[in-house]
């Protein structure tokens, strides 16, 4: 059996799957800032000589390290509500659960940068008089960025496609239009054959600014 590929009805509701790819946009870049802000916290907390300041963060990134992401967009919508007596809309619910995820796994990324720098770093800049905030914002962070960038966009990939999941909180994302439109046209096998291509060139592109970056910061290092 042949089967006969038919792309017009697809390209018919291509404002709604640009509209999806939009919303997934907006989804990841909040959930990349907020949870960059969480995860350099959390990097902070575990590198701290206190045992009572490492120990929440520790419990923090293993307990979103080893749960899937699912359960997390659905704490957030179902759960939180009942718990803190507040209303979430299906985006703010998916940017908390991506947000707290990837600052799990961010802080890693963060915390591998700032370790990876040699102690004697830290030793002369200590001799100079730098208190430790002072080594880590002038000599450390600034060598260590350019050591983040490759785990870093490759977590931030993980994030986007995990965007995907907000489907399930029937938040208008990529994956929810797309199931829309395939309602609307019956043809599921042209509609994730466009879907799928909009997710490699956003990732593609995405890919070759990261790399411009990091070659940028290669260059100032």
């Amino acid at each position: 059996m042949t089967y006969s590929w038919d792309f017009v009805p697809v390209l018919r509701h291509l404002d709604m799957l640009a509209l999806g790819l939009l919303n997934t946009v907006k989804i990841a870049v909040a959930s990349i800032v907020l949870g960059c802000g969480l995860g350099l916290l959390l990097a902070l907390m575990r590198l701290s000589p206190s045992r009572l300041v490492r120990a929440p963060a520790t419990a923090f990134i293993e307990f979103y390290r080893n749960t899937p992401p699912i359960v997390h967009f659905f704490w957030f919508f179902y759960a939180l509500p009942v718990l803190a007596d507040l209303s979430l809309d299906p985006l703010a619910a998916a940017i908390l659960a991506l947000a707290t995820q990837s600052g799990a796994f961010y802080a890693e990324v963060f915390r591998g940068g700032i370790v990876s720098i040699e102690t004697g770093q830290w030793e002369g800049a200590k001799a100079l008089g730098m208190t430790r905030a002072q080594v880590m914002r002038r000599v450390v962070l600034p060598q260590a960025v350019g050591r983040m960038v490759p785990p870093f966009v490759e977590r931030s990939f993980e994030l986007t496609k995990t965007t995907a999941l907000a489907s399930t909180l029937a938040y208008g994302e990529l994956l929810y239009q797309a199931m829309q439109v395939n309602s609307q046209t019956f043809r599921p096998l042209e509609v994730y054959t466009v879907v799928a291509l909009l997710y490699l060139v956003l990732l593609v592109t995405a890919g070759a600014l990261a790399r411009r970056a990091e070659r940028r910061l290669t260059a100032y290092r």
